[in-house]
């Protein structure tokens, strides 16, 4: 009985999932404890280690079930559909979670972003204004959304051609 070729469509979506998963879960957890408007990081840095660990992950385990082949082409392909997948999970949920769950929230994060300038010394009312501005087209679901998507295929391109260059194999 001959072994099957993996799919990399199928690796990028399980990893594309976990990825989104998790992103939902740091999310959540900011929330629920409080910690976004209180602007605290931390959790989300454990996102930065988390996805090239899983873009790895992913690459590798598709190596091991290949035959221990890997072309560069296909590691990029895992690693750049897999972020794409996870962003597009994490938009769903924040468009949920804005729209349904919390509406005020945006409203909040807006006024703690602006207070949070206030309280630099280097920063004048008019400069607080027109970094608003910026915060606020980021904030747009439309262009949020498309640069959460852009910078997240960006990372999973980087992250899976480092993993290709150092696991590739060909036949």
């Amino acid at each position: 009985m001959e072994d099957q070729k993996p799919t990399i469509g199928k690796f990028a979506m399980n990893y594309g999932v976990i990825l989104g998963v998790v992103m939902i879960l740091i999310a959540v957890l900011l929330y629920v404890t409080g910690m976004q408007l209180e602007g605290v990081q931390w959790p989300q840095y454990l996102y930065y280690i988390i996805f090239p660990v899983v873009i790895f992950y992913a690459i590798s385990t598709f190596k091991r079930q290949n035959a221990n082949v890997l072309s560069l082409g296909e590691a990029i392909k895992i690693g750049v559909v897999a972020a794409a997948v996870s962003a597009i999970i994490y938009i769903i949920y924040g468009l949920i979670f804005n729209y349904i769950i919390d509406p005020e929230f945006m409203g909040q994060m807006k006024e703690v972003v602006r207070d949070k300038m206030l309280e630099s010394p280097n920063m004048t009312e008019e400069m607080v204004d027109q970094q608003m501005g910026i915060v606020e087209k980021f904030m747009d679901p439309v262009i949020g959304s498309a640069f959460w998507i852009a910078a997240s295929m960006f990372f999973g391109l980087l992250w899976s051609l480092i993993a290709g260059l150092v696991m590739k194999k060909e036949a």
